[in-house]
């Protein structure tokens, strides 16, 4: 390993998940692993590039030094960000599973029981067919021997959550005061980036949800050009990002006056979240914390329901998703307690308030030796611009004249 002090963490934080890994490694008699995710490469190594449509692995040995393969262009990513002291770049007119076999060969590991992420975005099947037809037996699925160490975040991790919570916020307040009555979509999106870029933040893996009047009651809908008109409500829900980590949040602003069921569902979303806040602590099961939210939320009477799951773990991503709810989803019927360490985005958000509108509150928190934390200091409360309106446009009647 090479001993640098330029990456996202200390060389003592990588050894650290590199020797947990092994660990893991071994109490599954596994030689060798290969791993494809984007997400668990930057985890291991600090490893990062939007070139990941290209194959790439890396081989960890349960006792050599472990092996990058990539494309020779990406390849500088691994010399200039990680402390790998191995790798093998291979041509845009070269075969990646070709030189990945070569190299496993090489590492003598052609006999070995050698790991892979079967369920790898970045490995998809045509090449898994090539994989085991070029290499033979001793391949099995690893899947999730990464995410056992991910799901826990190290201090020294949620003190870079905390800075893309910074950038979020940043982003976020920007994007409230941009969504007013005469301002279009791309100008409320365009503020919170602008913002959360000036805040220190860099390219989330999804950019900003901005969705204004009906068009929030299309899930994960985003700008489109759109005008805001008076007395509509703008859905906003942002995640600040720094180092591939993510901090998320949802909001909720109204142009006009605040309407008696608008008022209900942001009371009811607040007090959702602080029960969630008091509630949610080691011991206590994925499947409680969905229930409290969902029987919170259910109760209401401005005819508002959830119709996802309660929350998400979050920290590494890379586009297309910001969360890590492939590896632990707060649903009904998963009894795994919860740990220290542990980060999650908390959605209890309401669609179909007066069933038309929906709306949302949300809040990124870690799990405490004793408790549970906000990484957010951003006030709850919708953002309602009742007057200041943007001057808002009238259209003339199209005659033949403008024709």
């Amino acid at each position: 390993m090479r001993r640098r002090e330029d990456m996202t963490f200390s060389p003592q934080e990588y050894e650290r998940r590199v020797r947990e890994l092994r660990e893991r490694m071994a109490a599954r008699q596994l030689d060798a692993v290969i791993i494809s995710d984007p997400e668990n490469l930057m985890y291991l190594t600090d490893h990062q590039t939007t070139g990941y449509s290209f194959f790439q692995a890396l081989i960890v040995p349960l006792e050599a030094e472990p092996v990058m393969i990539t494309r020779a262009l990406e390849e500088s990513n691994v010399i200039a960000r990680t402390w790998l002291e191995n790798s093998r770049g291979y041509p845009d007119t070269g075969d990646a599973i070709l030189e990945l076999v070569s190299t496993l060969r090489d590492l003598r590991l052609g006999d070995s029981r050698v790991g892979y992420e079967r369920n790898s975005y970045y490995f998809p099947a045509y090449q898994q067919d090539r994989f085991h037809d070029a290499f033979g037996e001793g391949l099995v699925d690893c899947f999730g021997i990464v995410e056992d160490g991910r799901i826990r975040k190290s201090p020294d991790e949620i003190e870079v959550m905390q800075l893309a919570a910074y950038a979020g916020e940043a982003g976020m307040i920007a994007g409230q005061r941009a969504a007013m009555a005469g301002a279009t979509e791309n100008d409320v999106a365009a503020a919170i980036s602008a913002a959360m870029f000036r805040a220190g933040g860099e390219f989330p893996a999804v950019m900003p949800y901005v969705a204004s009047g009906p068009r929030s009651m299309i899930g994960h809908s985003t700008w489109e050009g759109r005008m805001i008109r008076p007395g509509e409500h703008v859905f906003l829900e942002v995640a600040g990002c720094y180092r591939r980590y993510h901090a998320a949040m949802m909001r909720t602003v109204v142009n006009g006056a605040l309407s008696a069921s608008m008022h209900a569902a942001q009371e009811l979303m607040k007090h959702t979240l602080a029960e969630l806040r008091g509630f949610m602590r080691p011991g206590v099961s994925v499947a409680d914390v969905d229930r409290l939210t969902r029987s919170l939320i259910e109760s209401n009477d401005v005819g508002a329901q959830l119709v996802t799951r309660a929350g998400y773990s979050i920290g590494i991503a890379f586009p297309p998703s910001w969360d890590e709810g492939y590896i632990v989803s707060l649903t009904e019927g998963d009894d795994r307690p919860l740990e220290e360490g542990m980060t999650f985005h908390l959605i209890p958000w309401m669609w179909g308030v007066d069933g038309d509108k929906t709306v949302g509150i949300s809040d990124t928190v870690r799990i405490t030796e004793d408790g549970c934390a906000s990484f957010l200091t951003l006030p709850e409360d919708f953002v309602v611009h009742e007057s200041g309106a943007r001057a808002f446009p009238t259209v003339a009647p199209m005659t033949s004249s403008t024709l």
